[in-house]
């Protein structure tokens, strides 16, 4: 009996659209789909084909989901465990690969868009100014899940680098005393709820005015924080260009066509 490898297939921030093709190719040829039913769309869910069996995980726990998938595995049937957004990111895939692996289940991750990406596009904003920001934190603050002391986010927006925290929405009065005393209290955030999504709101405030700005739109989940000097020199317009299609700038598919 052939056994095909279980897929880990992330399903992007929440446009069905915005799926990779190789994950929506798995969807479609799948037979069994275990989906992180409060976090995944239904819309995006509209890619499996008709014979699939559908397995919503949001009540079970790790054992539960582990061995529905590897029973239908040893069985020839193949099996997508679809994550939101990008299954490397939050996405507690370690512990299932690992017990999966133990029970001798072959594994295979196919990509996804995270929604902080999705955010950018939403917000119109690049994270990688030259001269002003060339790094992007992807973080959170510690609320259930701990945080290695280390990685606490003081320390990080120590770095006055581009940040976009995830799962952090709830906790929006000690975001925004981190924020305020790294980036300045006038420096501007950026708030996307549900990135791409149909309901997709994109808030603008400042560090020291984020709890109230959250609070008004009534917003304590499903949003990111996007902070970081490349949002202000956007907004004001005021940065260099790259050296990448300066006339002048030379590199090996346009040698020789710079300065003499």
């Amino acid at each position: 009996m052939t056994q095909y490898p279980v897929q880990f297939v992330g399903a992007g921030p929440g446009d069905p659209e915005l799926i990779t093709v190789k994950g929506k190719h798995a969807l479609e040829t799948a037979d069994l789909v275990v989906y992180a039913g409060s976090l995944v769309p239904d819309a995006v869910l509209a890619w499996t084909g008709k014979h699939a069996r559908l397995e919503n995980s949001a009540k079970m726990d790790l054992e539960a989901i582990v061995d529905i998938m590897a029973q239908a595995h040893f069985n020839g049937s193949r099996v997508v465990r679809l994550h939101s957004g990008d299954p490397s990111l939050y996405g507690a895939i370690a512990e299932q690969l690992r017990v999966l692996e133990q029970k001798g289940v072959a594994c295979r991750i196919i990509p996804g868009v995270t929604a902080a990406f999705a955010a950018a596009a939403a917000l119109k904003v690049e994270y990688t100014l030259p001269e002003v920001s060339q790094s992007l934190i992807l973080t959170r603050m510690q609320g259930r899940t701990p945080v290695p002391e280390k990685e606490n986010l003081a320390s990080l927006a120590a770095h006055q680098t581009s940040m976009a925290v995830y799962l952090s929405a709830g906790l929006a009065d000690n975001l925004q005393e981190v924020l305020a005393a790294n980036y300045g209290p006038d420096a501007p955030v950026a708030v996307v709820f549900r990135a791409s999504h149909k309901d997709e709101k994109v808030l603008w405030t400042k560090a020291g005015d984020l709890e109230e700005t959250m609070k008004a739109a009534q917003i304590s989940r499903q949003a990111l924080v996007i902070a970081g000097p490349a949002l202000e020199a956007q907004k004001t317009r005021d940065f260099s260009a790259s050296k990448l299609y300066d006339k002048t700038f030379t590199h090996g598919y346009r040698k020789g066509h710079g300065s003499k």
